[in-house]
């Protein structure tokens, strides 16, 4: 390639402009320059011939030339964009681009269709490690009130002794489909609930292995809220009755629960469990379930002739405030005679006094949203 096609190849780089076509290579006469050195006699002989002076001088002031338009012209700088102005795109807009202002995120879009608390049923839990607090007894009653204050409700019971089953004349031993089957199969919720005074989802003693049949499944302490979200929108209240435990079903239905109900008895020994209940709550908030709060503490089973109910309620209120309801659910024979005939205590005995104390803390809970 001839010099002046060089110097035009670089004239056109250094103006921005590629051109494909090449000029053909001119045939020129030598310059002054360029002409062989005249010879005098005595002088030193010339190292080099004159076509290699000659290709010399050419490659120095071709290297030359390249240096110099290697910065682009003063016209071409004075045109370039100042930062932010230009129309390339830069590699973090490239891989994160610029939303215009007033459009929404699609992720944002999408994950306000997974799961949304405040549309549905409000999921309620009641739990506390301690067995014989009236867990069943409230998640059950306060249920019917639920009903009776004309809400949509459905009691889902996750105990594999199935108390609130049999409180609702269900024979646990003798259901096709129960809570076993929703947790470990993954079937539709909807296939285990029976119609009674309310929607009863219920369980059978398969439920006592389910924490063993669960271990190996993946995501398997979302299985009972992936199955109560199927159903959130057709019920108000969503209780869950829970065993006396704080082991795999038990994360399970504080997991899927918007609120936590504590049912305590009116005795020391009651109340000690509340501690390591909290420490369960803290890890499911932090790991699974951070909506998940404690609607109240319920005193139960209350003696109110004895100074110990009475010191253990005092001690209650003094350690929790006002997370203890002002309802208070006191001794009753009822209790233990509405499950004997398969019923809430609120329909055995809808005047008597027990039934008051559920009506009274439902009407406590609706208060509070």
């Amino acid at each position: 390639m001839g010099f002046m096609t060089r110097i035009k190849k670089a004239s056109e780089h250094a103006g921005g402009r590629t051109s494909e076509t090449v000029e053909p290579e001119q045939t020129h006469a030598p310059g002054p320059a360029e002409s062989e050195p005249v010879h005098t006699p005595g002088a030193a002989e010339p190292t080099q011939s004159s076509a290699q002076a000659s290709e010399a001088a050419e490659s120095q002031s071709s290297q030359e030339l390249q240096v110099k338009v290697a910065e682009p012209p003063e016209s071409e700088q004075a045109e370039k964009p100042e930062p932010g102005e230009s129309a390339r795109m830069k590699a973090d807009e490239v891989v994160v681009p610029e939303r215009k202002k007033g459009e929404e995120p699609a992720m944002k879009a999408e994950s306000a269709t997974t799961k949304d608390k405040d549309v549905g049923a409000k999921v309620i839990a009641f739990a506390n490690q301690k067995g014989g607090v009236a867990k069943t007894t409230t998640a059950l009653n306060l249920a019917v009130a639920f009903k009776e204050s004309g809400h949509r409700v459905l009691a889902v019971d996750m105990d594999p002794q199935g108390n609130l089953t049999m409180s609702q004349g269900v024979d646990p031993d003798k259901v096709e489909t129960s809570m076993f089957d929703v947790l470990v199969h993954r079937i539709p919720l909807r296939d285990a609930i029976v119609e009674r005074e309310i929607d009863v989802a219920v369980a059978s003693i398969d439920l006592a292995g389910a924490e063993i049949a669960m271990s190996t499944q993946i995501g398997r302490e979302r299985a009972l809220q992936k199955a109560i979200d199927a159903e959130r929108e057709n019920y108000d209240f969503v209780c869950i009755d829970t065993p006396p435990s704080l082991g795999l079903l038990t994360v399970n239905a504080l997991t899927a629960a918007d609120k936590v109900i504590v049912p305590v008895q009116c005795e020391y020994l009651s109340m000690r469990g509340l501690v390591q209940l909290q420490n369960t709550l803290q890890m499911i908030r932090e790991n699974l379930n951070p909506d998940v709060e404690i609607e109240g503490i319920l005193p139960t089973m209350l003696d109110s002739r004895t100074v110990h109910a009475k010191e253990a309620v005092e001690i209650l209120e003094e350690n929790f405030g006002e997370l203890v309801f002002q309802s208070r659910i006191k001794k009753a024979i009822k209790f233990a005679e509405a499950p004997v005939r398969g019923t809430s205590v609120l329909k055995y005995d809808p005047d008597g006094n027990a039934a008051q104390y559920y009506r009274d803390l439902a009407e406590e809970v609706l208060s509070h949203g």
